[in-house]
């Protein structure tokens, strides 16, 4: 029940960490059914295409076993040097069609996902050796359904056979009769025709299967909202830590701005809400914003720029404009530099009739 519970809170689509995670471990979406359809192709085409040289090659190799048989000792180590040498040959000939197959399987199981190496699957766990996971997983809702699935393809396939067999009676009826050549094309052509409708039948099997577990794959890596918190602390730290890091930096900020306010050449200013601290000097390219801000932050940068005689001039297109463009720090945009030597040079000639 509480193993329910849990499937039932795990609402989130997985991140892509979770899906990578599971893959690593050897958790991934594949349909069996895709590869015993490759496996079944790669039959089809052995039996089309490597059957006769086989049958041709290892008759070849048996000939002289089977034209001189009277010749041939009966006792018991004879017959096992015999038996053994005919394994040899048989194996040797079955060699080829055994590695196509081989391939096969392989293919169909790497086109469904990379290559993947891992040794976590192979690790010893508790669970596996549980016997209320094991009666789960004997009855659960994935063992009905590949016992349902199976169930379906042993009655669909063996229909199938019926049907092709039924309809070739009249020569199987015949072939006791063939020689022995002739006997093994026919049964060549039976056997691929078989196959060809097995094929047909496990595209649709294998297409609709593939599609089953991958989806299945995708609910079973579902996450809950706090596995989603969890992991976004784990990959991108602590929320309420980077939230402290923030207000540092911006402290940090604010006190070396408020530091470079009394140095600055002139206050640029929204009487209501900006404030933008401008310091110009010779040999610059242009002039440096050293200090801005907005309403309570904009009204303590006129305070302390009134306490140390700095100019402060009241301009709100231009106050905004540079409170939106400029960085801390940073040289004022070439539109503004009219603007700004305007205001610098009246506030330079000031200086100077005060002087």
């Amino acid at each position: 029940m509480s193993e329910q519970t849990e499937q039932d809170d795990r609402t989130e689509e997985p991140t892509q960490h979770k899906l990578e995670e599971a893959i690593k471990k050897g958790d991934v979406a594949k349909s069996q059914e895709l590869s015993t359809l490759f496996v079944l192709g790669g039959l089809a085409i052995s039996i089309a295409v490597l059957s006769k040289p086989v049958a041709t090659s290892l008759a070849f190799d048996l000939r002289s076993y089977l034209m001189n048989a009277h010749l041939i000792p009966s006792d018991a180590a004879s017959m096992l040097i015999v038996g053994r040498n005919a394994l040899v040959l048989s194996l040797t000939a079955m060699a080829l069609p055994f590695l196509f197959l081989m391939f096969a399987g392989l293919f169909g199981g790497a086109i469904q996902h990379r290559p993947l190496w891992t040794v976590d699957p192979m690790q010893p766990k508790l669970e596996r050796i549980s016997l209320l996971k094991g009666a789960k997983r004997m009855f659960g809702k994935e063992a009905l359904v590949n016992f349902v699935k199976g169930l379906l393809k042993i009655t669909i396939v063996g229909a199938l056979a019926g049907a092709i067999l039924w309809s070739e009676r009249n020569d199987l009826d015949m072939l006791v009769q063939l020689d022995p050549e002739v006997m093994g094309g026919t049964v060549q052509t039976l056997a691929i025709k078989l196959l060809l409708g097995i094929l047909t039948l496990f595209f649709f099997v294998a297409i609709g299967d593939a599609l089953y577990q991958r989806m299945s794959w995708h609910k079973r890596q579902r996450m809950t909202r706090k596995e989603i918190r969890d992991e976004h602390k784990q990959t991108d730290g602590n929320p309420e830590v980077k939230a402290k890091m923030r207000q540092l930096r911006t402290m940090r900020v604010r006190r070396r701005m408020m530091a470079s306010v009394p140095n600055a050449t002139v206050i640029i200013t929204n009487p209501t809400h900006y404030a933008v601290a401008l310091k110009f000097e010779k040999g610059m390219q242009a002039p440096i914003c050293v200090a801005k801000g907005v309403d309570s932050l904009a009204l303590r940068i006129r305070k302390l720029a009134g306490e140390h005689d700095v100019p402060i001039i009241e301009n709100p297109p231009l106050a905004r404009a540079l409170h939106a463009t400029v960085e801390i720090d940073g040289e004022i945009p070439v539109e503004h530099y009219k603007a700004v030597a305007e205001v610098i040079g009246f506030v330079l000639r000031l200086r100077r009739y005060r002087a």
